[in-house]
């Protein structure tokens, strides 16, 4: 199992449930602002997904795609939905992955006409290959498939804007033709992530786009013919397979971080000292490629009520990283709240905290840095008797 979390956001409802049902148990998570999102592994993967909805439009997208990835530092994130075709050799139903997206509202109104200044983010390289390698090996599964044919995967540029374009021959759909030509699919969302993503540390985002309509006027009828749904199925299958494959290539690039800088082979390991409570790590080295850094977490908080609040945060964060299950979780809380209860009772009743967080230990003795934290909090709780 993977520790690390993809975020995969939508702007639709029809598209988040087509990926919350590759989840396997589903445990919800809110966010102080009041965002919900709900996070679990794919059946039979590896991977974790927090998934979220954003709503229609660039600026919403932004926002939460940025509260997004402050909340769970993902690998990367993926936007899946719908789009509208605008070129004819693109099929209904067929997946569009952006190359690079175009925010294409900027520009300047002057005498002579408006002028575009386009904004524009590439996708990174590394997303993008592995994309294609999803893409070539025809193995995503689930696939919503046409009766002529399986859904072909597209890689190229997606204009995103914050209209939906339903005309081939409206002054809006002109001035995508005259500026844009090159843009596969035309879509509301793109803009906004790509650019959270830009702001932090360029964290490698793709957007995936179903084609349900072509973008000329036929969108009732395509949506009469239920073409929406057939192609946020194959967009959330293409979605759910790169998220897989972007997990598993993880080792590969934590592996390999330090070049050495004489010979051609990459060496390089990670090792990882933790200090909890009032211990100091110390490096004694020979040699030593790339950088050593040294970070302490403050010490355990002497007044116990606060231990056990450090300690039910530490569980949360379990939880949310899918290290226990919401069962556990939710036993642990019930003790960790009796503990508190004890503690605040006069006389203050330690033998019930005590055998309270002996329970606890029980529960989460499977991971081990969580059986260290209760057993710290328990030596605390025994100085005090």
């Amino acid at each position: 199992m993977s520790n690390s979390t993809i975020v995969v956001l939508t702007a639709l409802d029809v598209e988040y449930d087509a990926v919350r049902e590759k989840l396997r148990v589903p445990r919800l998570h809110r966010h102080p602002q009041g965002t919900r999102f709900e996070v679990g592994r794919l059946t039979g993967g590896r991977c974790q997904i927090a998934l979220g909805l954003v709503g229609k439009g660039n600026h919403s997208a932004a926002v939460l795609a940025e509260r997004a990835i402050a909340e769970f530092s993902p690998a990367a994130l993926l936007f899946v939905g719908v789009a509208g075709a605008l070129h004819s050799h693109i099929a209904l139903g067929d997946i569009v992955v952006a190359t690079h997206v175009y925010a294409f509202h900027g520009g300047t109104s002057e005498d002579d006409g408006f002028k575009s200044r386009p904004r524009v983010w590439e996708a990174s390289h590394g997303a993008d290959q592995i994309a294609r390698h999803v893409a070539r090996s025809r193995s995503w599964p689930g696939s919503e498939r046409s009766k002529r044919r399986p859904p072909e995967v597209h890689f190229g540029p997606i204009a995103a804007g914050e209209v939906v374009l339903n005309s081939t021959v409206s002054a809006h759909a002109d001035w995508i033709r005259r500026h844009y030509n090159d843009a596969l699919a035309i879509e509301m969302e793109g803009a906004g992530v790509s650019q959270a993503a830009h702001l932090n540390r360029s964290l490698p985002v793709v957007v995936i786009r179903g084609v349900s309509d072509r973008a000329d006027g036929t969108k009732e009828t395509t949506d009469r013919e239920r073409w929406q749904p057939r192609a946020v199925a194959n967009a959330a299958a293409f979605t759910t397979a790169l998220a897989e494959s972007l997990t598993a290539d993880e080792p590969d690039r934590d592996q390999y971080q330090a070049t050495e800088t004489t010979g051609s082979s990459r060496m390089s390991e990670a090792v990882r000292n933790t200090a909890n409570d009032h211990a100091i790590v110390g490096v004694q080295a020979g040699h030593v490629h790339g950088g050593v850094q040294i970070s302490g977490e403050k010490a355990a908080p002497v007044d116990p009520s606060e231990a056990i609040a450090g300690l039910a945060a530490r569980l949360e964060r379990a939880r949310d990283a899918g290290l226990i299950d919401e069962d556990t979780h939710r036993a642990a809380r019930a003790e960790l709240d009796g503990a508190r209860e004890a503690l605040r009772s006069s006389p203050r009743d330690t033998r019930a905290v005590t055998l309270a967080l002996k329970k606890v230990r029980g529960l989460v003795g499977d991971v081990a840095a969580l059986a260290t934290e209760v057993a710290s909090v328990l030596g605390l709780v025994g100085s005090l008797s």
